[in-house]
């Protein structure tokens, strides 16, 4: 047998910083199929590194099932690089958002990862709206009545005013990750009110994003879907303001969280 030399390094290598120049930190559901594959096709970059991890989740989608999430959001984003910094956390869940609410997420959030930017679905799409000038819009969800009615309610304490709003009445978010981007456009079509300003698709889950201009050339008014407004909102963050107009005209717009 050969009798092998190791030889250690006259010194240690430099280090960067920072393997990446800005990280992104991602809590999503146990189940979810779809927001990693989104955020590695819109965010993710040489410069802009995605990390991410999984808190349990039990369907089916109902408010009290959303809202056992909470305790877990602490130690979900004390698991992304621990103790290291990161520039933005998103919890990927638009109605857990909801019922849980958006301050106590990033109070949850900021917990563990005290200076990073915290976003949500539901934070994210009003500032997609209010970037449009949104103030009638439309609303798709993938949701039962019962899930829908919190979403409903927390736009409306917003200001906004509601034109049409649209359930599939699914409570499995795997099967709302299933619903393919052809059925998608077809139901966002026959969910736009002629009178509204915008149309916000809700659900992490859903593959709205990839389908939100085909739609927004179809119906003629902006498109905001959670995942293409976290996103948005995540790239804005991290200084990254390059207009994509393939991706929807929300990603060819500056970004305020007022």
């Amino acid at each position: 047998m050969q009798t092998l030399d190791l030889t250690l390094a006259s010194r240690m290598p430099k280090l960067d910083e920072r393997p990446l120049e800005k990280r992104v930190g991602l809590i999503i559901l146990a189940t979810d199929h779809t927001t990693e594959v989104d955020f590695q096709r819109m965010v993710a970059s040489e410069r802009i590194g995605v990390y991410t991890t999984r808190i349990p989740y039990a369907n089916p989608v109902t408010p009290e099932n959303l809202r056992a999430m909470q305790p877990s959001l602490t130690s979900a984003a004390a698991l992304i690089l621990p103790d290291e910094p990161l520039d933005v956390v998103m919890y990927s869940c638009t109605s857990a958002s909801v019922v849980i609410g958006d301050a106590e997420v990033g109070a949850a959030v900021r917990a563990a990862k005290p200076n990073a930017a915290v976003v949500t679905p539901t934070a994210a799409a009003v500032s997609g709206l209010k970037a449009f000038g949104a103030k009638r819009i439309s609303v798709l969800t993938p949701y039962t009545i019962e899930t829908s009615k919190p979403m409903a309610d927390y736009f409306l304490s917003l200001g906004f005013e509601i034109a049409r709003f649209t359930c599939l009445g699914l409570n499995d978010d795997r099967e709302m990750a299933r619903i393919s981007p052809d059925e998608i456009v077809a139901f966002a079509r026959q969910a736009t009110a002629p009178d509204s300003d915008a149309l916000f698709i809700s659900c992490t889950a859903v593959r709205a994003a990839s389908v939100a201009a085909e739609i927004e050339a179809i119906i003629g008014k902006p498109v905001v879907t959670s995942n293409l407004a976290t996103a948005w909102a995540c790239l804005r963050l991290c200084g990254n303001e390059t207009a994509r107009p393939e991706l929807g005209r929300l990603m060819t717009l500056a970004y305020s969280d007022r």
